[in-house]
């Protein structure tokens, strides 16, 4: 019995695959190629009355025709194909970012168990004094720190999670602000800071999208990747 059954799966399974390449066969056969072209092309000129010669202008016109079409379908398909390994290329390489830590706009620092929160802040000018000052999540100022005299430019900086007494604080969300002294004044100067990337996307025109804890956003508006 589960001879036949087995017999019966088998012969139902080969019927399958035959219908599929029938089907397939049919539908390459609804193509008209360039032999079948020049073949109906043949027959025309065949059958023509000698009296009333096909016109050459009007020959030459299906033919050039034909290959403008035939053409542009092969070159459609050529772009379809370098779109698909231009995805596929974007993938790979979205997919090597997990991991790894996005430099983004934030006044917001992560401190981990172990390790630095780090980040940049940009002066526009040479500045006397850079001073860092550093919030928990309740706006209470934890850590002062004097980066001195900055030129113009991105500062970088690397908070070890230490209050002002050394002592290590527990891992969480922090805040941080930079000013600059210039004659005497202090001046809120603009800060970066260091994220995880959790994850990747592609978004079409988008392109590559960087999913942190803080948000979305597009590779291209990342200053840095490490």
């Amino acid at each position: 019995m589960s001879n036949d059954i087995s017999t019966a799966s088998s012969t139902y399974l080969d019927s399958l695959k035959w219908q599929d390449k029938q089907v397939a066969s049919e539908q390459k056969s609804d193509e008209l190629t360039q032999e079948d072209f020049f073949s109906l092309l043949t027959q025309q000129l065949s059958f023509q009355d000698p009296s009333k010669p096909a016109d050459n202008d009007q020959m030459i016109a299906q033919m050039t025709s034909f290959t403008m079409a035939e053409g542009i379908s092969n070159l459609n398909s050529n772009f379809q194909s370098l779109a698909a390994s231009m995805t596929s290329n974007s993938a790979l390489q979205a997919s090597t970012l997990v991991g790894k830590q996005a430099l983004l706009e934030s006044d917001k620092l992560d401190l981990n168990d172990t390790g630095d929160a780090r980040g940049t802040a940009v002066a526009e000018g040479p500045v006397e004094s850079l001073m860092l000052r550093i919030e928990d999540s309740s706006g209470q100022l934890v850590r002062t720190i004097d980066m001195g005299a900055q030129p113009a430019g991105a500062v970088r900086f690397a908070w070890d999670g230490k209050n002002a007494d050394g002592e290590r604080l527990p891992p969480g969300e922090y805040k941080i602000k930079a000013e600059g002294q210039l004659n005497g004044e202090f001046t809120s100067l603009p800060v970066a800071t260091f994220k995880n990337i959790e994850s990747v996307n592609i978004n079409g025109a988008n392109g590559i999208i960087v999913n942190t804890k803080e948000g979305a956003v597009r590779l291209t508006d990342v200053a840095e990747i490490a």
